[in-house]
């Protein structure tokens, strides 16, 4: 039975283009993705650098860009928010019948700009219908990673059997699910959040 749901962020509630900030990058001269870069956007992800920092850092890979160039291409990945989803949440959270978590991979970045897209108002009521809103960048942690997870489990004892896990990335879904936490991987563009119900 379940009486817990851990919500993914991105792409489960706001829409992003993933390709977008790669799109932008190339526009100077950078084509592919570096393993070094991947580890500095991990380790953004993970609180472990200031947003100075790491745009400073970025623009040592493009010399032609300015701070606000990169500042725009890294948050070119975040669209819209839209009005359905934010509804079936409060709706959700006003029936009370699960405990409901957020859990997103993100940074401040990310997040100043989700805020502005969305505007306070509506963010502060999706923050609203949530029990606890966890993210990378404060946790000092990132999924895939199990830790993430037991952490959540650990803090609101919360029995994993009990709990639903919803993220777009499979392979978060398959480190949760090892964990013994049930989990839908939901398919963009296929499926939404509004049929949760499907799940539980």
């Amino acid at each position: 039975m379940t009486k817990n749901i851990i919500f993914d962020f991105g792409d489960i509630f706001i829409n992003l283009d993933k390709q977008a900030p790669l799109r932008e990058m190339a526009k100077f001269g950078l084509h592919h993705l570096t393993p070094e870069l991947d580890t500095i956007f991990k380790d953004y992800e993970m609180g472990l650098m200031e947003s100075i920092v790491f745009l400073d850092t970025l623009q040592s890979f493009f010399n032609d860009a300015s701070i606000e160039q990169i500042k725009s291409t890294w948050n070119s990945i975040i669209l819209d928010f839209p009005e359905e989803r934010l509804k079936f949440i409060e709706k959700l959270k006003n029936e009370n019948t699960y405990r409901l978590f957020l859990l997103s991979n993100t940074n401040d970045l990310h997040m100043e700009i989700a805020k502005e897209k969305m505007g306070l108002e509506r963010f502060k009521r999706f923050q609203n219908c949530f029990e606890k809103f966890y993210l990378s960048h404060e946790m000092k942690m990132r999924k895939p990673n199990s830790n993430i997870y037991q952490f959540v489990l650990n803090e609101n004892n919360l029995k994993a059997s009990e709990t639903l896990f919803i993220d777009d990335t499979k392979e978060n879904t398959d480190s949760a699910s090892q964990l013994g936490i049930r989990c839908w991987n939901l398919q963009v563009g296929i499926e939404d959040v509004r049929h949760t119900q499907k799940h539980l």
